[in-house]
């Protein structure tokens, strides 16, 4: 069973919604739900569940202040974020490469294993490179 949640009234949600866009505004951070919905102890669902129109007028105004964010973006800037990216795609393909070698080794391992029962199944062995004998002379 959940228990009762204490709801905060509209106009108390839009007041601390003032001031977190007033703090957003001094530290250069966007106001979040998540953040409003945790200065009054709520989960983000149950805070969207309650106040969807406010949540719906943060959504809008983090959209719209990226898209209105004209400033250009430097050569340097964007070489930092190739650059984190490139090293983040390494990452995960050096990943996926041991992931593979470690796949062509266990085949290999069941490869022989399987050889090994054919023989010893048909009673025929294999005549390899280290079973021979030198010449007589």
């Amino acid at each position: 069973m959940t228990r009762r949640t204490d709801l905060p009234s509209e106009a108390r949600v839009r007041a601390a919604l003032a001031r977190l866009s007033q703090k957003a505004s001094e530290t250069g951070k966007r106001p979040t739900v998540l953040a409003l919905a945790r200065e009054f102890g709520l989960s983000n669902t149950t805070f969207r569940r309650h106040f969807p129109d406010i949540a719906r007028d943060i959504a809008e105004a983090a959209r719209t202040s990226a898209s209105a964010a004209d400033t250009p973006v430097s050569h340097y800037d964007l070489l930092v974020a190739r650059n984190a990216k490139l090293k983040r795609r390494n990452k995960e393909l050096t990943a996926h490469l041991m992931l593979a070698a470690a796949r062509i080794q266990q085949i290999t391992l069941d490869n022989d294993r399987l050889k090994q029962q054919l023989e010893a199944a048909t009673g025929v062995a294999r005549i390899g490179a280290q079973h021979r004998r030198p010449p007589s002379q």
